[in-house]
């Protein structure tokens, strides 16, 4: 339990480093082309640095335009080109914590919401303060265990 926490709170703060890069854009043609082109560096020359010929270049560049290159492989060119691949993950959310804490809230008020409809059959129907203060409540419970079920 509190290893998850650490680890939650560790991989947040990387996260925020990262989230300054979300509205950088790839290039069109990919970042190995630009920058070979930005360095006025030919295929064959990045090539000779990789060990590799200049038509392998040309795919690598190709396969990087199309997203079917290896992180691998990005190394091995950054390596080439004097520069190392850095890479991650932005939630859509501010951070994984949200993530969470949005998809406890969602979990927990399915999981209040069956149970009060039984209730009801049974004639025992929750006042909507009663609803809400059970789904803030589970919800709390769900973020400090964060069980498997979240993500079904």
């Amino acid at each position: 339990m509190k290893e998850q926490k650490l680890i939650l709170d560790q991989l947040d703060q990387k996260i925020i480093e990262y989230k300054n890069l979300e509205h950088v854009e790839i290039p069109p043609n990919g970042w190995i082309f630009s920058i070979r082109k930005a360095l006025n560096m030919s295929l064959r020359q990045l090539g000779k640095r990789m060990s590799i010929t200049s038509q392998s270049v040309w795919e690598i560049e190709d396969r990087e335009k199309s997203g079917s290159v290896t992180i691998k492989l990005l190394r091995q060119v950054g390596q080439a080109l004097n520069m190392r691949l850095v890479y991650g993950f932005i939630p859509n959310q501010l951070s994984l914590k949200k993530m969470i804490e949005e998809r406890a809230m969602i979990l927990a008020r399915e999981i209040v919401e069956r149970t009060s409809v039984s209730m009801e059959l049974e004639d025992q129907k929750a006042s909507k303060n009663r609803l809400e203060k059970a789904i803030d409540e589970k919800a709390k419970e769900i973020k400090t265990k964060i069980p498997r079920i979240l993500w079904d």
